[in-house]
C-alpha cells in the first residue's frame, strides 16, 4: 500500500518481502487484518460534522501493509497513519487496489494538503507538502462527498483535540 519513503528505504526500498510478510502473521497476498479502529471527526469550514470508525496503522509494520489488497472501504471508514511527530509523508499506491483520497494533516489537527482520487497499484508518490503528524486514508471521493477542504479540523486522540 502506501508508504513513507523511510520505511521504505529500511524495507530495501520496496513493500515488506513475502517471506518478511508471512514471518510477522501477514497473508502475503490477500486482504490483511483490520487493525484496531478508534473514533475520528472531521469538522468542515461551514461547521459540518463527520463522523468516521478509522484503524490505527502505529507501527512500521503496520503502516507499510496499510490498506494493501482491501477491495472497498467504507464510506465511513479509513485507515489513520501516525507518524508520531510532524514530519514529511510520502505515500504509494503499490498493491492498493482500490483508489483513495489522502488527507495529509497537521500537528494541529488542520488538514495540510488532499490527494484525491489516487491511483491504485501505482508507484508514483502522493506527498504530503511538508511535515504532518498523521496521514488519514478514506474512499475515493470522500472528500468531494463531504466537501472537506484544507484548513479543515481532524479531532482525534493523537492531535490531544478531540473530546
Amino acid at each position: 500500500m502506501i508508504r513513507r519513503r523511510h520505511v521504505l528505504a529500511l524495507l530495501s526500498g520496496a513493500a515488506l518481502a513475502l517471506p518478511a510478510r508471512a514471518q510477522i502473521g501477514l497473508n502475503p497476498t490477500g486482504p490483511q487484518p483490520e487493525l484496531p479502529k478508534e473514533p475520528l471527526t472531521i469538522v468542515t469550514h461551514d461547521s459540518k460534522r463527520h463522523e468516521f470508525i478509522v484503524e490505527m496503522a502505529l507501527t512500521p509494520a503496520q503502516q507499510t501493509i496499510g490498506l494493501m489488497f482491501r477491495p472497498k472501504v467504507p464510506p465511513d471508514g479509513g485507515m489513520l497513519f501516525d507518524w508520531g511527530a510532524p514530519r514529511p509523508s510520502q505515500m504509494w499506491m503499490r498493491n492498493t487496489v482500490s483508489s483513495l483520497d489522502m488527507l495529509f494533516i497537521n500537528a494541529d489537527g488542520s488538514i495540510r494538503h488532499i490527494a484525491e482520487r489516487t491511483v491504485p497499484q501505482s508507484l508514483a508518490i502522493v506527498d504530503s507538502n511538508g511535515p504532518v503528524r498523521a496521514t488519514l486514508e478514506v474512499a475515493a471521493g470522500t472528500a468531494e462527498r463531504l466537501d472537506i477542504r484544507v484548513g479543515d479540523r481532524v479531532l482525534q486522540r493523537i492531535f490531544a483535540n478531540a473530546p
